[in-house]
């Protein structure tokens, strides 16, 4: 970027409940000469949660379906930081706008279909710019994107490996992130041509390979817990990690399981997914399975304190075997609010390698960005190796 900019970073989404998060962590954390302002569609709203930070913000009306309102935010700051979901929705114009004004992008998507389509729409255009987008800075998919490249950085150089990735968590997921969801499972047709193309656009490895292994339900043999596949864009970031870094070696293969308790409530989960998919497609149940918790809402700050997550790799190669984990808090708020704004302050403010066009967090900050989440509180370490 060579035209100055007003601010380091803003956010969009201020004044949702884990945008008003996000501000409160930036506001403690940021460098306290870091210029920083809110936006979103209502200055009053802007002007609350203002109020109650412990530091000095600008705010910034800014509308998504204002195209002009969006570019002059993106063209007066390094980083643009969004929570204003569901992407497919509401993300195209904020990841335009950034793209064209080399500015660089941080979101909280887990939506397969919105990243495909933004990586054929801009990244040529982000790579001519300068301009780095980064989708899935949150939950999904910080700790099993930076956690499987921890893992391979364990593991022996230059042979094949093999990486299985086990989420156990307790927590409540926002009303956004449900929204999002919902919308994906109805959207599943659009999502696989929107692969489809990606993967037509995308330059083909030489000599390398990398892949996403779909695995079974069942009883996991390492540490005998029940397992099945877990659905989620996570796969997908971590394989994106590994074609575009040549440390994941000349062929890659990643499984995802979510851990279960017991064989029943596995059975349980797989019958809920089932249900929830179909009713998904269904647009009056979909409605209503959004509204039973609305976007805006959360859970209260006892409830986050209690909740967690925990991330397991099992990776092998070139005969070793290796254990980790990536360990922290409430996977749908507070852990999130911690991923997305010191992904947002890497960008902002640290010396990365030199990258631009669509990004994971593992291939435009790495350690860099994980050396900042473990002092945050979000542990990576090796359980085991041998």
């Amino acid at each position: 970027m060579t035209t100055p900019r007003n601010y380091d970073l803003i956010l969009l989404g201020a004044t949702g409940f884990t945008g008003g998060l996000v501000a409160k962590y930036l506001a403690t954390n940021a460098p306290r000469d870091a210029r920083i302002a809110l936006a979103g569609r209502s200055q009053e709203k802007l002007d609350r949660v203002a109020e109650t930070l412990d530091r000095s913000v600008e705010t910034m009306v800014v509308d998504v379906t204002n195209p002009q309102s969006v570019r002059t935010m993106a063209e007066a700051t390094k980083v643009v930081i969004t929570t204003v979901g569901p992407y497919i929705f509401y993300g195209e114009p904020v990841v335009a706008a950034c793209a064209a004004a080399g500015t660089d992008y941080v979101d909280l998507t887990g939506e397969p279909e919105f990243v495909d389509t933004m990586y054929v729409r801009y990244d040529a255009v982000a790579r001519s710019t300068g301009a780095r987008l980064i989708h899935a800075c949150g939950f999904d998919s910080i700790p099993h994107d930076l956690g499987a490249q921890f893992a391979v950085e364990q593991l022996p150089e230059g042979v094949p490996i093999s990486l299985q990735g086990f989420v156990t968590m307790d927590g409540t997921f926002s009303g956004g992130t449900a929204a999002s969801a919902l919308e994906a499972m109805h959207r599943t047709g659009k999502a696989k041509k929107a692969r489809a193309e990606r993967m037509a656009r995308e330059p083909k490895l030489k000599g390398r390979t990398t892949a996403i292994v779909q695995g079974r339900p069942g009883k996991n043999a390492d540490f005998g817990q029940w397992v099945i596949p877990m659905p989620t864009v996570d796969p997908q970031i971590v394989v994106a990690s590994a074609s575009s870094l040549e440390r994941y070696g000349p062929a890659f293969r990643y499984s995802h399981f979510l851990v279960t308790k017991s064989l029943g409530q596995t059975l349980a989960t797989i019958g809920g997914l089932g249900a929830l998919a179909a009713l998904a497609h269904i647009d009056p149940a979909r409605r209503w399975l959004s509204n039973r918790v609305p976007p805006g809402t959360g859970p209260s700050e006892e409830k986050r304190a209690k909740s967690w997550f925990t991330v397991r790799f099992v990776g092998q190669a070139g005969g070793q075997r290796v254990v980790t984990e990536v360990r922290g808090g409430d996977p749908g708020y507070n852990a999130t609010a911690v991923m997305l704004s010191e992904s947002a302050l890497c960008l902002a403010f640290d010396v990365l390698p030199s990258t631009s066009g669509q990004q994971t967090t593992a291939s435009a900050m790495g350690a860099v960005l994980r050396n900042r989440l473990q002092a945050a509180g979000i542990a990576f370490e090796v359980v085991h190796a041998n």
